[in-house]
């Protein structure tokens, strides 16, 4: 076997929901003035007793089960995620030990809301190379712990949650070739930091930047696959802002495609958002097995990732 594929997925979101009006008990903001700038009605958030860890071992099981497979059967635990308190274990070994997952290589990646594209693409590298046969990659973040509850800008943007990703060894290519990269000297207009960290952006410039820079890029994965824009049957961008997706997938070309808009509902999870919206679209039958769907990370570092994968 010299390809990959993705076997199975799954999500996870916590049980407790923010929704617009909420948030105008804590801020200047109203459910108008929230939907008609970012398309969001909702977002999960994560108590102070479920750590980001937690988050990922429940979408992992999911799609640990939906496999059809044991933690035994993993050899790798990729997380991406930006949210980690910790240094050391990182978060995938803590995932690992949640699932019993026994003597797996375990690495965590930091690419904050292209995440998840970085690490699908990694373990697509390590089990073609024959570096592990079986892995699970997942996307985990709980902003809502780096986040300025007073801060209208962004604290209506965010969400908490977990999405994962079942690859193993394959006869076909069924995890397109990755087009990645970054924009190093627009770094600083999503960023992570301080003490505590905090989430800040520069909403503008990541607009004009998505929607202006990404579509050729996009369109370039499509190609790498072997594929046009209008061959795929949904399109899975990372949700930031509705007001993004929607004009991105129609400058991509994707005109066939379902789009997922599960920002509506989920808000920004960073690296959880692509993995949690398109194992939503498999779970509510919008695609079937052996679809091809474009992928498609950007955001935190100004970098990006996309592949076209076929749905498992």
């Amino acid at each position: 076997m010299n390809g990959s594929r993705i076997a199975a997925v799954g999500h996870y979101q916590p049980a407790k929901v923010l929704t617009n009006e909420d948030l105008a008990d804590l801020v200047d903001t109203s459910d108008e003035w929230i939907r008609s700038r970012v398309g969001i009605r909702t977002r999960h958030i994560a108590g102070p007793d479920e750590p980001v860890d937690e988050l990922a071992a429940h979408a992992a099981a999911k799609a640990l089960a939906s496999a059809g497979l044991a933690p035994a059967d993993i050899d790798l635990v990729l997380v991406a995620t930006s949210t980690a308190v910790d240094r050391s274990p990182n978060m995938a070994a803590r995932v690992a030990a949640r699932l019993a997952v026994p003597q797996a290589a375990t690495m965590d990646l930091n690419v904050v809301c292209a995440g998840f594209t970085h690490a699908l693409a990694t373990a697509d590298h390590a089990v073609r190379a024959g570096g592990a046969s079986r892995a699970l990659v997942i996307g985990a973040d709980k902003m809502s712990d780096v986040t300025d509850w007073s801060d209208r800008t962004t604290c209506v943007l965010v969400g908490d949650g977990a999405g994962a990703a079942v690859v193993e060894a394959a006869d076909e290519h069924a995890i397109g070739p990755v087009l990645w990269g970054s924009v190093p000297e627009m770094g600083n207009a999503v960023r992570i930091e301080g003490t505590p960290p905090r989430f800040a952006q520069e909403g503008q410039s990541v607009y004009r930047w998505a929607t202006t820079q990404l579509p050729p890029i996009a369109r370039r994965a499509c190609e790498r696959a072997g594929l046009q824009p209008a061959d795929l049957a949904a399109v899975v961008l990372h949700q930031a802002n509705l007001r993004i997706i929607e004009p991105l997938a129609e400058k991509i070309g994707a005109v066939n495609a379902v789009v997922a808009r599960d920002v509506t509902e989920s808000g920004n999870t960073s690296a959880a958002s692509i993995p949690l919206a398109l194992s939503k679209l498999v779970e509510q039958g919008a695609i079937g097995t052996g679809d091809p769907v474009l992928l498609f990370g950007f955001g935190g570092n100004l970098s990006y990732a996309g592949q076209v994968v076929r749905c498992p």
